[in-house]
């Protein structure tokens, strides 16, 4: 038994998840804006660095969430190496961050700081936290984040979350580059949308060791 796989935890992400997978089909809101894009529109609102603004503005009221794999696996890494400091990139409903806030709890405590572009999106995120009973454990910043993780980040995070715009992936990194610690978990979502970032990561001059798994994870280890 554990805090994910129980009430409360447990009924609200079956409901959330469920709710983020109809948004997918064939004939969701979100399915019909994003094939009328065309291939080379897809491409720079996935990895521009300003385009994602119109993206995300557009789906403001889109659950985009982890799938239920991606979900267990942030909470098997936040609690494999003991987390008490996590940081996320794109908070969406907050599914990811209730994995990532049960971990915490699990844990035993600790702090997890969130960040999200659209205003609508925390009030909603801030919610299911509380209905959770995670909110204690989570801090949700609104606004850009490379100005909302450019100040009051405590040393030695243990975990980083990327999973927002991905054109800023490896801004959001290098931001947060030198409050890392030797054995932070960095697990990228998407990050296939992001060849800059996966460029830098796997460059072993870097300082990282990393490894691409399905769903276009990438999971990386800080060596020092």
């Amino acid at each position: 038994m554990n805090t994910l796989t129980t009430a409360p935890v447990a009924p609200l992400l079956e409901q959330l998840l469920i709710a983020s997978e109809s948004a997918w089909e064939q004939d969701s809101e979100l399915s019909r804006f994003w094939h009328q894009l065309d291939k080379n529109q897809r491409q720079e609102m996935m990895q521009g660095k300003t385009s994602y603004i119109e993206l995300y503005s557009a789906l403001r009221d889109m659950p985009l969430a982890v799938s239920r794999e991606t979900g267990k696996l942030l909470y098997m890494l936040a609690r494999s190496n003991r987390a008490q400091n996590v940081v996320e990139f794109g908070t969406s409903f907050g599914v990811s961050t209730i994995h990532l806030a049960a971990a915490l709890r699990d844990n035993g405590g600790g702090r997890l700081i969130t960040t999200e572009f659209e205003p609508s999106k925390v009030a909603k995120a801030t919610a299911h936290l509380q209905q959770a009973g995670l909110a204690d454990l989570v801090e949700i910043r609104t606004g850009d984040a490379l100005q909302s993780l450019s100040h009051d980040v405590p040393a030695g995070i243990d975990l980083l979350l990327l999973d927002g715009a991905k054109g800023l992936y490896l801004d959001i990194l290098r931001l947060l580059e030198d409050k890392l610690r030797p054995g932070t978990i960095i697990l990228a979502d998407d990050a296939d949308h992001s060849p800059e970032y996966l460029h830098y990561v796997r460059n072993p001059a870097s300082g990282y060791m990393t490894v691409a798994l399905a769903e276009d994870i990438e999971i990386t280890l800080r060596l020092g």
